[in-house]
């Protein structure tokens, strides 16, 4: 891992013309792997110039296998920060390409700058365009999977439970192979609160809560948390996936690992040992199957 990171930041070093305009490298070819940056998921005439520059996403797919699956992976930071290779991302996303995983790590815009539901309908965009082009990257696009950690858990428990966000972006919700929210806000995001005007800690489950939504059809979904997690967010993913078994929705797991904070349920997802990586492994590997066998 020390050497891929090594090799990268060498590149990115020599990838340059003049030192005061250094140039992105676009795609690497690496033993296990290829990656992509910058692919842009939105097109068009209309598009703002804050749009086109957040609505992007890194394209990491493994060599050695065909038909892979794909996770489109939405990165944390409460709606208002983050970054598509921020953080432990890069790590983490290296260790899945190298179990033949392939990764879409998106990019959308942020609060305040947009308001809800613009951030929802990018990350909508983002899978749209993942299913429509993983095949001619080697991919299977019948085996799309969304998650993300905080912020990035939300969005992609809003995009698997309100099924108005992928339908308007022609995107059947039954077609998304699964959900893998880390570490997620099940009620309305205390960021879209902000945005009102309303205290952070209000407990709201209106349309902007994926708990609203829950529903016997959603995608199998995989709930991960930690039990060293922010304060009610264990209980609230809890009640959520009851919620879920509630409605007859058969799919649903809710793993939590031991010793893990709100950080490190995500940076240690890296980790051969990891109990939660453990998990993500086999519910790809079969999703329907994996919450039968839990």
């Amino acid at each position: 891992m020390t050497r891929w990171l090594s090799l990268f930041s060498l590149l990115l070093a020599f990838t340059a013309l003049p030192a005061e305009e250094p140039i992105k490298v676009k795609f690497l070819e690496m033993k296990g792997l290829t990656f992509t940056a910058d692919l842009p998921y939105k097109t068009g005439e209309n598009l703002g110039d804050y749009e086109k520059e957040r609505c992007k996403l890194d394209l990491y797919l493994p060599t050695r296998v065909k038909n892979f699956p794909v996770i489109v992976w939405f990165h944390g930071g409460g709606i208002t920060g983050g970054n598509k290779d921020g953080g432990d991302t890069p790590k983490v996303v290296h260790s899945w390409v190298q179990k033949g995983i392939a990764v879409a790590s998106v990019n959308y815009r942020l609060s305040p700058k947009v308001k809800f539901p613009a951030y929802v309908e990018d990350g909508a965009a983002a899978v749209a365009w993942v299913q429509k082009n993983i095949a001619s990257h080697g991919g299977d696009p019948k085996r799309v999977f969304v998650g993300g950690h905080s912020a990035g858990a939300y969005l992609s428990m809003m995009l698997g439970l309100d099924a108005k966000y992928l339908t308007a972006v022609g995107v059947n919700p039954a077609s998304i192979a699964g959900l893998i929210p880390v570490s997620g806000q099940t009620m309305t995001h205390f960021t879209v609160r902000e945005e009102r005007g309303l205290p952070k800690d209000d407990v709201i489950a209106d349309e902007a809560a994926p708990i609203h939504f829950v529903r016997k059809d959603a995608p199998p979904m995989l709930l991960l948390m930690g039990d060293k997690d922010w304060p009610a967010r264990l209980e609230e993913n809890q009640y959520f996936a009851a919620l879920l078994k509630v409605k007859k929705h058969e799919h649903t797991t809710l793993i939590v690992v031991p010793d893990r904070t709100h950080g490190s349920i995500f940076g240690k997802l890296q980790d051969e040992s990891d109990a939660g990586r453990a998990a993500i492994l086999k519910f790809v590997a079969d999703p329907v199957g994996f919450a039968k066998r839990s």
